[in-house]
């Protein structure tokens, strides 16, 4: 993060000494204008005496306490325009959080999270809010989230019809925040295309498929043995008969590591140029119609596996996966089947 610099002087007795004072000033709070005036510091002033004098660390922990005070105070005076401006501090406020535990004891009641319907939570809100729909078999709360709702609308639809929340996390410090929450909120954080919709909060009580174990292993190996499935696992699951056909999902931990690590080694964001792998998985819905009847209905063969790859292909378009030529040749193809 670039933080603008000089906009703290700090000052002996009203005589100036330096506007570097980010030996003073936690980095997540150099965004501050203002002045620092304090008789105990001397006019030669070095980098090292800040670092190794007492009040200067007197100082900078005077400085985050007040700066956590002001925020609870504007928070508790008007909330709406708090949350107006939230998404404009919210980038130094979750630096702070992650990075300093003072910061984090106080000012963490008045960081706020957002949802993909545009609503406004506190941690313990939130928490309140998703007590009841979304904990899973051992009691955990389980925390769902988006970073570009347009991409995942799929996902995001099929969220909201089992009644979950889901929270729109697109902030270039999320990865971490979220780190941090599950450290310190007592929550786990499953992005929406994690897994399919139906098992991304573990129950006691799982749905069944209609397949039975030979079919299931049929249609496991059809679509694994596709040219275009490059998943690193391939497994049907029941969900409802009106999901999707084939979802293609991206597990949490072996999605957000990689993503971490890419954002702190190499410069950009632009996927097509991370140096570690797309890992995902292609889950079938055994419930399906197309799936339990027509595909296995057609018969091994050339129809069996275009249509199997079809699926395939649409799940790949329903998560933003196809590109350049791919795309081209399923649309082509795609306008071919139409004409017969």
């Amino acid at each position: 993060i670039e933080v603008q610099k000089n906009r703290i002087h700090l000052y002996c007795n009203q005589v100036f000494v330096t506007d570097d004072v980010k030996e003073i000033v936690p980095e997540y709070l150099m965004l501050l204008h203002g002045v620092i005036d304090s008789p105990d510091i001397p006019l030669n002033v070095s980098r090292s005496y800040l670092q190794a004098d007492a009040n200067v660390r007197k100082i900078s922990g005077y400085i985050t306490r007040k700066v956590a005070e002001k925020l609870g105070e504007l928070f508790k005076k008007d909330r709406k325009d708090f949350e107006r401006k939230w998404n404009d501090i919210a980038t130094f406020i979750k630096y702070g959080l992650i990075s300093d535990e003072k910061f984090w004891e106080k000012a963490h009641a008045s960081a706020l999270l957002q949802n993909a319907d545009l609503e406004y939570f506190t941690l313990e809100e939130y928490r309140e809010k998703i007590s009841t729909q979304q904990k899973d078999k051992n009691g955990k709360l389980i925390a769902l989230y988006t970073h570009d709702p347009k991409a995942h609308y799929s996902y995001l639809a099929a969220a909201r019809d089992y009644g979950y929340d889901v929270l729109l996390l697109n902030n270039v410090l999320d990865n971490h925040f979220i780190q941090t929450l599950e450290m310190k909120a007592d929550m786990q954080f499953k992005r929406i295309d994690s897994d399919a919709i139906p098992h991304l909060i573990e129950r006691e009580d799982s749905a069944e498929t209609v397949l039975s174990e030979t079919e299931r292993k049929t249609v496991e190996g059809l679509f694994s043995a596709l040219p275009n499935n490059k998943a690193a696992k391939t497994v049907v699951k029941a969900l409802a008969p009106d999901a999707a056909p084939v979802v293609i999902v991206k597990p949490e931990f072996m999605r957000r590591m990689p993503e971490l690590q890419y954002m702190t080694q190499a410069p950009g964001t632009d996927a097509e140029h991370n140096p570690f792998p797309n890992h995902y998985e292609c889950v079938i819905n055994g419930n399906h119609p197309v799936i339990a009847q027509k595909l296995l209905a057609t018969g091994e063969g050339e129809m069996q596996n275009a249509l199997a790859d079809y699926l395939f292909q649409l799940a790949m378009l329903d998560q933003q996966m196809l590109r350049g030529e791919a795309l081209h040749a399923f649309v082509k193809s795609s306008l071919q089947r139409l004409n017969g």
